[in-house]
């Protein structure tokens, strides 16, 4: 008897163990905003934002790129393009009309937004970064990229969309992690908002990157960051082209230097997995200076805790199913001993007294034959 309720409370404790722990996963992972298809919530946008409430009846969404811009939707799914929510926001007698567009990563909404970004537009205080031209504004946050048109512009107009960007869902873990080409453009005689970065043919013929896909070969995972400098003569192209190996940028800067490209004289660069080219309106001292100072540094990210999480490490947890049935045994033993040791004593020292009193113990026989 005593080992079957040992066994029914070791079993318990089992189960209350793996219940915490599915708990705790299950929240971490909710935590963690999971995109991955099935996972994700299919609503981009709030119901409401300082006071602007979404129009249910104007609510669209979509996963076809078609529906966020007919003219690029190739270029959206270079971009990774996942889906998107289109509504009109309304407060009082004001409207606001809200596109948004998810792509797998951040560095898919930092593409897209760099592509519609406009030399003529002027920066906004939104983050994660946002331009402005008139009462179209363009902002990235996360995975998300928002075209908003307002009906006018206010004093308030930054504050209402600043609280819109805080209302978005977000993103973490590495897909939260832009690529490390765009924090390497030289700050120096750079041209605002002429900042692009590329991940398939389309967009590079559409933005006008002097530089065939055919030789940058995006089929070898590539990434584009292209931007216009000011020289002592014109403008001058940079452009910083990632790949994943030293061995692949070593080849394609051979068929650069190679080819016979227009709009010469292109200068060359690689460093380590990077390739560096500048071309343009541009001499050639300066265009060697603007070559030197794009540099490759491998940035490592450390984004996980020194110490396992108590309540994310599986170790953990074994370890402290462990403890809990070898505190059980030894409780049992403790018990036992305690138990036995006490009746042993009781009898030594009165014996015929608790324990074993004749009258206690009589049996009742029935002699059968």
């Amino acid at each position: 008897m005593k080992h079957r309720i040992f066994i029914l409370c070791l079993l318990l404790c089992l189960a209350a163990s793996a219940s915490a722990w599915q708990k705790k996963t299950g929240a971490a992972k909710s935590a963690l905003g999971e995109t991955a298809a099935g996972e994700k919530s299919s609503a981009i946008l709030p119901p409401s934002f300082n006071g602007w409430q979404k129009s249910a009846a104007s609510v669209k969404t979509s996963t076809d790129p078609s529906s966020a811009s007919q003219t690029d939707a190739v270029v959206l799914k270079e971009y990774e393009f996942s889906d998107a929510e289109l509504a009109t926001y309304v407060r009082d007698d004001r409207k606001m009309e809200v596109k948004a567009a998810r792509f797998n990563n951040a560095s898919g909404a930092y593409g897209a937004f760099t592509f519609y970004m406009q030399p003529q537009m002027r920066t906004e205080q939104i983050p994660d970064l946002g331009v402005s031209n008139n009462t179209r504004v363009l902002f990235y946050r996360g995975n998300l990229l928002l075209d908003v048109s307002l009906d006018r512009v206010t004093a308030m107009s930054a504050a209402d969309l600043r609280a819109l960007s805080d209302a978005l869902p977000r993103l973490h873990g590495d897909l939260s992690a832009l690529s490390s080409l765009p924090y390497n453009l030289p700050k120096q005689s750079y041209m605002p908002h002429t900042a692009h970065f590329v991940t398939g043919p389309a967009a590079l013929e559409r933005l006008g990157v002097p530089v065939p896909a055919a030789l940058v070969d995006f089929s070898k995972k590539a990434e584009v960051m292209f931007a216009k400098y000011r020289s002592s003569i014109g403008e001058a192209n940079l452009m910083i082209i990632g790949y994943p190996t030293p061995q692949i940028a070593m080849e394609r800067l051979r068929a650069f230097q190679s080819a016979a490209l227009p709009g010469g004289p292109f200068y060359f660069r690689r460093s380590y997995s990077w390739l560096v080219i500048v071309n343009g309106d541009v001499p050639a001292n300066e265009a060697q200076s603007l070559l030197a100072s794009v540099n490759y540094d491998a940035n490592v990210t450390w984004n996980q805790a020194t110490k396992p999480n108590p309540r994310d490490d599986v170790g953990n947890a074994i370890v402290t199913i462990f403890v809990l049935i070898g505190i059980l045994m030894l409780s049992a033993l403790i018990m036992g001993f305690a138990f036995g040791g006490i009746r042993i004593l009781v009898k030594k020292f009165f014996p015929n007294k608790v324990f074993d009193r004749p009258e206690r113990m009589e049996i009742i026989q029935l002699n059968l034959k």
